[in-house]
């Protein structure tokens, strides 16, 4: 049931009480510590029971809030696209795109939020923060503005424009850090230790994978049966860690009988988990997941991730993997998926194609594998990553005569 929860850390093992500690394991600290929940699974609730605004909620019993908590946007209930024409030119057999750019602000970070937001709200917070490098923020600006709740964002500079203008117009007070997503993280903690304010960061708060996870929930309610393979962007962590632990629960519950491989992919320029995942399958240690962070994918742009514990030990539970693209490949694969599925990502919600592309080639993925990519962030988030590999339009006379050389010219 909804709330009949505990929470465990995964460095130590130790268990909290529902709601007495909100972020890490006090005895292990952070990212170490970081905290999953963890749920009486021998009873689980199915069929899910349809609500009224069909959203996410309907996955009540195994989320830790209750309805009532819920801030009044809709999050979830995105749609499953069968996608043969990408099929046909990666030569795999199925191919579905489960398109999160449908959310309320565009990208899949409102299921975190809509979690997040309710948590806050049972808990009495006055007000919200979190750290982001454009996304998660924009979501949390939203959904606190529909809850009537304060909140207080800190990003990179480098933030995309689009990004930055959707929280200044849903009111959030923005504060543009002069340096990396990390020190926006570090600031974004401070200010939550001292002036109370519920943190939503991704890879913190052990609230967002629960809403994350839910996206495994529909992919396995909408095929009638889980695929073999799934693939999705990864920058904090936070969404692959509850991408893996929506299927993990799935099977803990006896609905399911296998789990799906799931694949992260990072741009070449910051994959610091992917680095993180095969020390730690090599038997090295798992901290620190540290290294640069450079690529035109700003929202998977992370240097030092701080969902690590559960981002790669939920992934070698499924026996997935991670693999990298580089930025040439995230651009192709933007314009690919527009082209060929009629859904504009920005180019890391685009990455799961470009990595798939690279999963065949490694031999991770087989041809005959039914394969899912998620599709995370709209491309009216960063427009200009795709615009500058594009050519200008022509700019026509309003009464030319003959338009045969134009269309020739174009074509």
């Amino acid at each position: 049931m909804a709330e009949a929860f505990a929470l465990r850390c995964l460095g130590c093992g130790r268990e909290y009480p529902a709601w007495s500690v909100d972020y890490f394991c006090p005895h292990c600290g952070f990212p170490g510590g970081s905290l999953e929940i963890v749920y009486d699974l021998d009873a689980p609730p199915h069929p899910f029971p349809n609500h009224a605004n069909f959203s996410l909620w309907r996955y009540e019993a195994l989320l830790p809030v209750n309805l009532r908590f819920a801030p009044p946007l809709r999050a979830g209930s995105t749609p499953l696209y069968a996608a043969p024409q990408l099929a046909k030119a990666l030569g795999v057999r199925i191919l579905w795109l489960k398109d999160d750019t449908l959310q309320p602000t565009s990208s899949c970070k409102d299921r975190g939020t809509a979690v997040a937001v309710a948590a806050a709200r049972k808990l009495g917070r006055h007000g919200l923060c979190c750290a982001s490098t454009g996304n998660a923020a924009a979501s949390l600006a939203g959904f606190a503005a529909a809850s009537a709740m304060p909140t207080y964002i800190f990003v990179p500079k480098t933030a995309p424009l689009p990004k930055i203008a959707q929280l200044q117009a849903f009111g959030a007070r923005v504060f543009r850090v002069d340096g990396t997503y990390e020190q926006a993280f570090s600031l974004a903690l401070a200010a939550s230790d001292k002036f109370g304010w519920y943190n939503r960061s991704d890879g913190l708060n052990p609230m967002v994978v629960e809403g994350n996870k839910t996206v495994s929930f529909e992919i396995w309610e909408e095929l009638g049966d889980v695929p073999d393979a799934v693939v999705v962007a990864v920058g904090d962590g936070a969404v692959i860690a509850g991408v893996c632990k929506g299927f993990l629960e799935l099977a803990q519950a006896g609905l399911v009988k296998r789990v799906p491989k799931v694949f992260g992919v990072q741009a070449a320029g910051a994959a610091p988990l992917a680095q993180a995942f095969h020390r730690f399958r090599g038997g090295k240690p798992l901290l620190p997941a540290e290294g640069p962070a450079t690529t035109i994918a700003d929202s998977i742009c992370v240097g030092k991730p701080a969902a690590v514990v559960p981002a790669v030990k939920y992934v070698a539970k499924t026996h997935g993997d991670y693999v990298t693209v580089n930025d040439a490949e995230l651009i192709a694969a933007s314009l690919e998926l527009a082209r060929k599925a009629g859904i504009f990502a920005e180019p890391s919600g685009a990455a799961p194609l470009a990595g798939l592309r690279r999963l065949l080639e490694e031999g991770l993925v087989s041809q005959n594998d039914r394969v899912v990519l998620i599709i995370t962030g709209s491309g009216l988030k960063a427009p200009q990553a795709v615009l500058g590999h594009l050519p200008e339009p022509p700019i026509i006379p309003p009464d030319i005569q003959d338009l045969s050389e134009v269309i020739k010219a174009c074509s």
